[in-house]
């Protein structure tokens, strides 16, 4: 039933899964994917996100899924499928209460799993991990932001329906309730993010507002 949400064929390969690099066919992705509890509609972002995963190359797809630290592949959709299958781009974004975040998240985790070996204690060798290496996936509110999408930045256009994948850390909670202009503000998500790594060393990295 999963693979006819899909034109591609049961056998197509996908990639080769990091971290293990086993290969990652259609059907073996559905079978994750149904494991996972997702529907039809939402396999056209499960092989789109695992096959970003895949593209981040070894100092994204395979160390991030080896390393002694925590982080996490979040994924953000963007585009049309967005809302045709339902997603959570608002309130509760990153929590409980969405089938296709919660489903296409924990879908792309199997299949770094069971596909790709990355199996905690075995080559996924995270120290303590995060509830986002359960699932960790939304839809940008496209609608109510006065900015390019991430979609966007990125060369692609609305019209488009993408999937990007990026290195990420568990959710810091960053309460500003004294600025009243841009400027303050700015300083105040700037400060924040100096002590993502260490409140001592500032790290090089992007970071996701």
């Amino acid at each position: 039933e999963l693979l006819t949400g899909t034109s591609l064929p049961p056998d197509h390969v996908v990639c080769d899964m990091p971290p293990g690099f086993g290969i990652a066919t259609v059907e073996k992705i559905a079978v994750n994917a149904a494991a996972a509890g997702a529907r039809p509609e939402h396999m056209p972002v499960i092989i789109g996100a695992v096959k970003a995963l895949s593209q981040m190359g070894s100092a994204g797809g395979k160390s991030l899924l080896m390393s002694t630290s925590p982080q996490a592949p979040l994924l953000v959709v963007n585009g049309p499928i967005a809302a045709s299958i339902g997603m959570n781009s608002g309130i509760n974004v990153l929590g409980h209460g969405n089938r296709a975040n919660s489903t296409i998240g924990r879908a792309v985790q199997l299949v770094i799993r069971n596909i790709g070996g990355g199996a905690p204690g075995g080559i996924d060798r995270a120290t303590l991990g995060h509830v986002g290496k359960q699932g960790f996936c939304f839809a940008e509110d496209e609608d109510a932001s006065p900015w390019n999408s991430l979609s966007e930045e990125r060369g692609f256009d609305r019209t488009q329906s993408t999937v990007t994948a990026f290195c990420g850390e568990g959710p810091s909670l960053v309460i500003d309730q004294l600025s009243r202009s841009p400027e303050s503000l700015t300083r105040s998500l700037a400060a924040s993010l100096r002590t993502t790594i260490s409140p001592r060393v500032v790290t090089g990295m992007d970071a996701m507002l």
